[in-house]
């Protein structure tokens, strides 16, 4: 059996089990599982490990993406850049660290965009933000990292400091941070929204629910909406290809 799994905490809203389940169920692949395995801390990382031999990959997601950094082996230049793994192959006992999030957001966003869009918002700076930030420069694109914590970074502002000019002299705004996720649906990041019009593009990476309060409050000042559940999927796919490369 080839087993692959996805690490963090709380796992409950998990997407990628159900997603890998009906993969092998469709292509009638027998010799591989995918199983949840919601670590309270990432220190228990070297136990799972030692106890499933036959663990092929992971996925990994909040809040591990930079904590699981320093049990890798190896790591691609895309980690490097961002800082941030959300894939590991297993290979020869070593732990073989990739960012699926970079590709996955990129394509998904680039369906919807226009040239318009040519200024960004990150909302939070986590390790899916740093994702976001690693595309959205080579895609040279500029932006700003929008955070709750005080910070001596330029490019950097605080919640409290951001205005109805900020937001509508940013055309393309991405939400990284878990407000709105099920089960806390009806929260949301609290940015000056009457600055949002017909113009703006929003993209939010939680994918459940599909329409979150974010998504909902753009789409009803007319602007550009779009879930995380296609990125999900491409992310996916490609940590499928990394787990199954021959080398």
């Amino acid at each position: 059996m080839r087993r692959f799994g996805l690490i963090g905490f709380p796992l409950t809203h998990s997407f990628s089990r159900k997603y890998f389940t009906e993969k092998f169920i469709a292509a009638d692949i027998h010799d591989c599982a995918y199983e949840n395995f919601p670590l309270l801390d990432i220190s228990e990382l070297p136990e799972l490990l030692d106890e499933l031999p036959d663990l092929m990959g992971l996925n990994v997601t909040i809040p591990y993406k930079e904590k699981v950094l320093p049990y890798l082996n190896v790591v691609d230049d895309v980690v490097r850049g961002t800082g941030a793994c959300n894939c590991i192959r297993i290979h020869n006992s070593n732990l073989v660290g990739f960012n699926t999030d970079v590709t996955g957001f990129r394509i998904s966003l680039e369906g919807r965009l226009k040239k318009s869009h040519d200024r960004a918002l990150i909302l939070g700076k986590g390790g899916a933000a740093k994702a976001v930030a690693y595309a959205l420069t080579t895609m040279g694109i500029p932006f700003k990292f929008v955070v709750r914590k005080p910070h001596n970074d330029p490019d950097t502002i605080r919640y409290e400091e951001l205005t109805v000019e900020d937001v509508a002299e940013h055309p393309l705004i991405i939400n990284t941070t878990p407000a709105g996720m099920y089960p806390e649906v009806l929260s949301f990041p609290e940015i000056p929204y009457d600055g949002i019009s017909f113009g703006h593009y929003l993209f939010d990476l939680v994918y459940n629910p599909i329409k979150t309060v974010f998504l909902k409050k753009g789409e009803g000042k007319g602007a550009i909406i779009q879930n995380g559940g296609e990125m999900l999927s491409i992310q996916a796919e490609e940590s499928w290809k990394i787990w199954n490369q021959r080398d």
